[in-house]
């Protein structure tokens, strides 16, 4: 099984972007988390950060017949991209949407997503931990499929 990760602006700065708010965990800290436990689930893992949108939007479109699932934190564009709602919707892979604060406790702009109604789930607020029940999520929604 292979699940690609793939993650929006900014979050190439975690660690030392707003620690209140995303904790003091790198983005390659996170990244080695998030790896350890597929590999305990013994699934293969894709892993991407861009800040560009269109380049988010390429990823995504690469998903297909390339990816059983995937993780997105897509950051700012959760709450901003219908081009990322559209790849989302022409793909049509299973996802679910990870953030690492809780973005329905923040300011009112980042309260709405523009994909969670396409997603599997979404799991929001909990940190790094976010990714790692993501990834368990997807996993087990897969192999019960």
């Amino acid at each position: 099984m292979r699940i690609a990760v793939l993650n929006g602006p900014n979050l190439n700065l975690l660690g030392e972007r707003e620690p209140e708010i995303y904790g003091r965990t790198s983005l390659k800290e996170l990244e080695a988390m998030v790896r350890a436990e597929a590999g305990r689930l013994g699934v293969t893992l894709d892993w991407l950060q861009t800040n560009h949108e269109g380049a988010l939007v390429e990823a995504v479109q690469g998903l297909r017949g390339r990816a059983d699932g995937a993780l997105i934190n897509a950051a700012a564009l959760s709450h901003t991209s219908l081009a990322l709602r559209d790849a989302l919707l022409a793909v049509q892979i299973p996802f679910v949407e990870v953030h690492l604060s809780n973005i329905f406790a923040r300011e009112p702009e980042r309260r709405q997503s523009r994909i969670a109604d396409l997603a599997t789930g979404i799991i929001a607020g909990f940190g790094p931990q976010s990714y790692l029940l993501g990834l368990n999520a997807i996993v087990q929604r897969l192999r019960a499929a």
